[in-house]
């Protein structure tokens, strides 16, 4: 007989416990540690074991490498964020929002691979398989080689994937599989990492790249123990408001490629379509001749964005002054305020200051600095920017503009969409030749910056 031990799991790191605390001791959560049962057998701890053959240890060195090979699919942006393609073999989770487009995008990308002959698996655990006709009907994908499946149990599922064999699968979602080994309810903590351990021993052994559906919690993580996030090879998230089109796909981990590539999407009646020029659809509602409104541009990856920020600075009746951004961090937008009214006498103390990357994208690098800036001086003096310049560079907590990556690039970006002046770091003029159809200022301080964008 199989011994069944009660143990206690937390859902964010993974953390077990024999009981249950309050607060976990592996990240200091309170109150995530969940209760699972846990079957030991003698047949449990196979793990990896049937993967390789017994092999000796090998010197690095004569070791060939080479290239992954990897499968291309015909959706561009899901081949520049996954690295190039899909490497077969590999375990990919795909988190994001209800309703954000999860299954259409896999839909997609099942369809876009069945056209190339490639046998495709797609399980579904939250839709019959007319629902999942009917949703395929619409984006048009079709395919004699895409074969769906409504399935839960685990050992009906490792059937099918036997007798089809496929090149890819899918499984929509993780957290409505269960094995019925595993004496938990579906979606609970041992279920899920048990299912995830095998379909990755599934993926290694036969070489089938699949592709997991995750749900996410309310601060937008993926629910479940943080463990599936270290099992897996690549982890995406779609993101992006319900209420409007675009949608943008962005690696948090991936073995086989960067993580700084993001794709952008358009959901329309017929499904995702891709967005070539995302610069043009962030600019395409700009206001002209506003103030508290410029253009900065940022690398997301190798892929120039030209992005709208805008800023709010308004009197404030409360004795500390609100600090609000969205789509940069807090923090930084605080330091940059701090750098104002140290190194310009700006006088904000007392004001409202509003922060917001018009279009929903979310911007990490330190290039923004000057752009948002800017941005602030703009709106607490009312004095507008002008409409064609573009500005970006990073600040330093003595108000100098210190050089940014990548330079040519983005002025590159800011000429082929028709702007006519770019204000950037002096330091990064070095080493390149700008267009001839652009201005480029050299600015070393916030002073010169300034200077040149308000005057």
């Amino acid at each position: 007989m199989a011994k069944v031990k009660v143990k206690f799991a937390c859902t964010e790191c993974g953390t077990e416990s024999p009981r249950w605390m309050g607060k976990c001791p592996g990240c200091q959560s309170w109150n995530t540690m969940v209760e699972f049962k846990e079957t030991v057998s003698k047949t449990k701890g196979v793990g990896l074991s049937g993967i390789h053959t017994k092999e000796k240890p090998t010197s690095i060195i004569h070791i060939e490498s080479g290239k992954e090979p990897r499968i291309e699919t015909s959706m561009l942006e899901l081949n520049r964020v996954l690295g190039g393609g899909v490497v077969p073999g590999s375990l990919i989770l795909v988190g994001g929002d209800p309703g954000i487009g999860k299954s259409t995008l896999l839909l997609q990308t099942s369809h876009a691979l069945a056209s190339k002959e490639l046998s495709v698996l797609y399980i579904s655990g939250e839709e019959s398989v007319r629902q999942t006709k009917l949703r395929a009907d619409r984006l048009g994908a079709l395919s004699e080689h895409l074969y769906v499946l409504c399935e839960t149990n685990m050992e009906h599922i490792n059937d099918a994937i036997d007798n089809l064999n496929p090149n890819f699968l899918v499984i929509d979602s993780i957290q409505t599989v269960y094995d019925p080994g595993v004496e938990s309810a579906p979606g609970s903590v041992a279920q899920v990492r048990e299912c995830t351990a095998h379909f990755m021993r599934v993926a290694k052994q036969k070489g089938i790249a699949t592709v997991l559906v995750g749900h996410v919690t309310k601060e937008g993580a993926i629910a479940g123990p943080r463990l599936l996030e270290h099992m897996v090879d690549c982890v995406l998230y779609f993101e992006g408001e319900r209420h409007h089109t675009y949608r943008l796909l962005r690696a948090v981990k991936n073995r086989f490629g960067s993580t700084n590539e993001i794709g952008i999407f358009e959901m329309g009646e017929e499904g995702l379509r891709e967005v070539s020029n995302p610069s043009e659809l962030f600019l395409s509602e700009r206001s002209l001749g506003v103030s508290g409104s410029t253009v900065v541009a940022s690398m997301e990856g190798t892929r120039p964005v030209l992005v709208e920020l805008q800023a709010l600075v308004a009197p404030t009746n409360f004795p500390s002054p609100r600090r609000m951004s969205t789509g940069i961090d807090h923090h930084r937008m605080s330091l940059i305020i701090a750098v104002l009214e140290k190194r310009m006498g700006m006088f904000l103390q007392t004001q409202d200051a509003y922060l917001n990357v018009a279009g929903g994208v979310k911007l990490d690098e330190p290039a923004v600095d000057l752009a948002a800036a800017v941005c602030i001086a703009s709106s607490f003096k009312d004095a507008p920017t002008k409409p064609d310049d573009v500005i970006f560079g990073e600040i330093g907590l003595t108000g100098e503009v210190r050089a940014v990556s990548r330079a040519e690039q983005r002025v590159k970006e800011a000429a082929k969409l028709g702007f006519k002046r770019v204000i950037m770091p002096q330091k990064s003029l070095k080493g390149w030749t700008p267009p001839a159809d652009i201005k480029v200022v050299g600015v070393s301080t916030v002073a010169e910056a300034l200077k040149a964008a308000l005057e």
